[in-house]
């Protein structure tokens, strides 16, 4: 076996393997599993290993130089039409290409799939053009986000309660796993050409800018389609009892995770050979390794995807709907928070984050913290997801408060660190929360009899809201240190000169009585 795809894939098994044993117990314990259903889960956690081990190299292969190259040719071609035409066509056609959009299309019934969807792309392509030109024009990420969280918690205002849900949920699905390492990759191209202190700090906030188009986007269409007599389907839950059943519940769902897989890597496929073509970027051998990690990322999805929609999903539902009917349903919340806290690290996406900014930072920022600190985040909003569920909160009460915290504290935060924030929100909630995190909160909500398009969508959005807290309480907790630390060394210094000075002083008494 390839050493970097072991070792990816042992960084996976790490990964993973706390959820897989949280649900063995809780099977056990409290909410007894069908077997066949639980073979299907344990099945689903191999892929998803694997599949991460696999996704990861491609993306460090193939994703990351390829969004590095066409971020350093849009930054040194320094024509603003460029660089804004450029990554609105980009930002649209990877949009367009994500699977999970084409989910969040058919759960909402009151408008056209085909409406929301080019909405929702026209709504990323555009941000991600202005999340392009920030960089270039060396704009206070801050003020943009100021400005783009007025308008969304404005409009919010103005749309049914049954559309903000899945609006904001809109922002968390199209950063998926084929769009943020392009994305982050793109934003540390653009940045590494310049030579100000700043640049480190701008090549974060690619996500954060983009990810707020769909948002503005759904909630704009919210006001003009009216969503009375939209309901929810829920799905039905598989039937396997054998292994053999389970066996083919993954064969037959492999085909459409590969067909999905196919129509979002090949507009990136073909971007790489536009670009390479333009710009002569890449030698042979490098052409040759970029080309290999897009087979990495294909084969390391299409297992990912089956193995987490197949498998995970039905566990999920499972766990949500019989600890919600039962006499314990109180205990969704400290369950929902002990998942959520471990279920971030499963995130493929997350480990791309977390080494990117470890390499930016130059390890100040740890793989290690940001994965604690990431977790918390997440931990903290599935907890809050699960008593929405149990008391039919209105998700605005708690996600306009939290963006005006979000918002506040990118004030005092440094910039490196707002960047990293709401970047990691966008990363957060990906193919885990919708395909795991999700069902649990819709199982709740179905054995509790509560409105799902109201109580139980929200979950992404949550898990995409608490890190941006988390993160910048993080730097802020930085700051303080780094202004103690300065403190302590100019303290330590000033008694130094006054010795030195005192010295001085007594040196030359001496040599005066000599004299």
């Amino acid at each position: 076996m390839n050493p970097k795809i072991k070792e990816k894939t042992m960084e996976a098994f790490a990964s993973v393997l706390p959820i897989t044993i949280i649900v063995l117990v809780l099977s056990i314990v409290l909410v007894p599993v069908e077997l066949g259903t639980f073979v299907m889960f344990l099945a689903g956690a191999v892929m998803l290993i694997v599949g991460m081990g696999f996704f990861q190299l491609g993306a460090e292969m193939a994703m990351t130089p390829l969004g590095e190259g066409i971020g350093v040719m849009i930054s040194k071609s320094r024509k603003t039409v460029i660089a804004v035409v450029t990554s609105f066509v980009m930002g649209t056609i990877i949009t367009l290409a994500e699977p999970d959009l084409q989910v969040l299309a058919n759960q909402v019934p009151s408008i056209p799939n085909q409406v929301l969807i080019w909405a929702v792309a026209v709504g990323m392509g555009s941000l991600f053009s202005v999340a392009v030109v920030r960089i270039g024009r060396r704009v206070k990420l801050s003020n943009i986000l100021f400005v783009l969280y007025a308008i969304v918690i404005v409009l919010s205002f103005f749309v049914p309660s049954e559309f903000l849900a899945v609006s904001f949920d809109a922002g968390g699905v199209t950063t998926g796993p084929i769009t943020v390492p392009f994305i982050m990759a793109m934003g540390v191209g653009m940045a590494s050409i310049r030579s100000d202190k700043n640049a480190s700090d701008d090549s974060f906030g690619l996500v954060a800018i983009s990810s707020v188009g769909p948002i503005i986007a759904v909630l704009i269409l919210g006001i003009f389609y009216k969503p009375t007599g939209s309901e929810y389907a829920s799905t039905e839950l598989s039937t396997a009892v054998t292994t053999q059943d389970a066996a083919k519940e993954f064969l037959f769902a492999i085909p459409e995770y590969i067909k999905e897989v196919i129509i979002s890597i090949l507009p990136i496929l073909g971007m790489f050979l536009i670009f390479q073509l333009i710009s002569h970027r890449y030698r042979k051998r490098q052409i040759k390794k970029i080309l290999v990690g897009f087979v990495y990322t294909f084969v390391g999805l299409v297992l990912f995807l089956t193995g987490v929609n197949v498998g995970f999903s039905q566990v999920g539902t499972v766990i949500g709907r019989d600890l919600a009917s039962s006499n314990m349903k109180w205990l969704l919340v400290p369950v929902g928070m002990l998942i959520g806290y471990y279920i971030v690290k499963a995130e493929p996406a997350i480990q791309i984050l977390n080494k990117q900014v470890s390499d930016v930072t130059n390890g100040v920022v740890s793989a290690k913290l940001m994965n604690t600190c990431m977790s918390i985040g997440v931990s903290v909003s599935v907890g809050l997801s699960m008593l929405r569920v149990i008391l039919g909160i209105p998700i605005q009460y708690i996600l306009i408060p939290g963006y005006i915290i979000a918002i506040v504290l990118s004030r005092f935060v440094p910039d490196i660190f707002v960047g990293i924030a709401f970047d990691s929100g966008g990363v957060a909630s990906g193919p885990m929360t919708s395909t795991f995190l999700l069902p649990l909160s819709i199982g709740a909500c179905e054995a509790l009899g509560g409105d799902i398009m109201t109580d139980a969508f929200g979950v992404v959005a949550l898990v995409a809201l608490t890190p941006l807290i988390a993160v910048q309480l993080m730097g802020l907790s930085y700051k303080l240190k780094q202004r103690k630390a300065e403190k302590a060394a100019m303290a330590i210094t000033e008694p130094d000169v006054i010795e030195d000075f005192d010295e001085i002083v007594e040196l030359e008494e001496v040599e005066r009585d000599g004299e």
